[in-house]
């Protein structure tokens, strides 16, 4: 059986890392991408073949896609789309610049890459896209009006692009996590601290606790939290099941809002949330 090739995005840590590991050793050949290059330095060291991509960087995303080519010679079997951030605060309190930023990222990135490898799929006559969005792609909490947003425009995206590509051996496929043990809470302390100015909100007071969640070490796992791996499962599936589902749940919480948010009228599931 031929090699089976497959681009990874955000392969720093956490989802995208577990991925790269579990795929790789699954026998597929991986190409794990990272935003940083000293984090691609690291991923090579331990026998990933590893290079930039950063999806707010339009030059880096063509590069990216230009070194896989190369190296397969101009196949390539599947694409994960996983490297995102979040940006925490109250939907007020986000300035323009803050959604121009996280929408680069988390949606404009993945729909940039996806239309660069949809053409050598279509040649080769196989595919697959796999985007990865959250529970929070289903349904909104508070203090995440930002990363809400572009889960729920993936998923819009993501549900038409499958539509689209009926009928050409391309699948596209929806992995929605629920709460994972990541770094996504450090990682948006920067953003939080760039864009969001607090002090002078009518929300200070929640701020207080909404800054201690964030910098304060987690020393315990959240509520149904799992390890990346859960979602690895789910990745594997959606790439080799001889037919694969729309849409693959991780975590409890998942389940639970997909089927609440069918059921429940949209003022039941307001409250529902808001009560935490």
């Amino acid at each position: 059986m031929t090699e089976r090739s497959i681009l990874i995005t955000g392969c720093s840590s956490g989802i995208g890392l577990d991925a790269a590991r579990g795929l790789k050793a699954r026998g597929w050949r991986v190409f794990a991408t990272c935003r940083q290059e000293a984090d691609c330095e690291t991923l090579r060291g331990e026998g990933l073949e590893s290079f930039r991509l950063d999806y707010a960087d339009e030059t880096s995303v063509a590069e990216a896609v230009a070194e896989v080519l190369r190296r397969t010679g101009g196949t390539l079997d599947a694409l994960y789309n996983n490297g995102a951030f979040a940006c925490p605060g109250a939907v007020e309190d986000l300035p323009r610049g803050a959604l121009r930023e996280i929408f680069e990222t988390n949606l404009f990135g993945y729909h940039d890459l996806t239309r660069r490898v949809i053409p050598l799929m279509r040649a080769q006559g196989h595919g697959r896209i796999v985007n990865c969005s959250s529970v929070l792609g289903l349904v909104g909490l508070t203090w995440r009006g930002a990363y809400v947003a572009t889960k729920f425009a993936m998923e819009g995206l993501t549900d038409v692009l499958r539509i689209e590509m009926k009928g050409t051996g391309i699948e596209v496929i929806l992995i929605e996590p629920g709460p994972i043990a990541t770094k996504i809470r450090e990682n948006a302390i920067p953003h939080f601290e760039q864009w969001i100015d607090w002090e002078q909100s009518a929300r200070r007071e929640q701020y207080v606790s909404l800054r201690g969640r964030l910098y304060d070490k987690k020393t315990k796992k959240d509520t149904f939290e799992l390890g990346p791996e859960a979602v690895t499962a789910k990745l594997i599936r959606a790439l080799e099941d001889r037919r694969p589902k729309p849409r693959y749940y991780v975590t409890t919480p998942t389940y639970a809002m997909g089927f609440l948010r069918r059921v429940l009228p949209t003022r039941a599931l307001d409250w529902l949330i808001a009560r935490g």
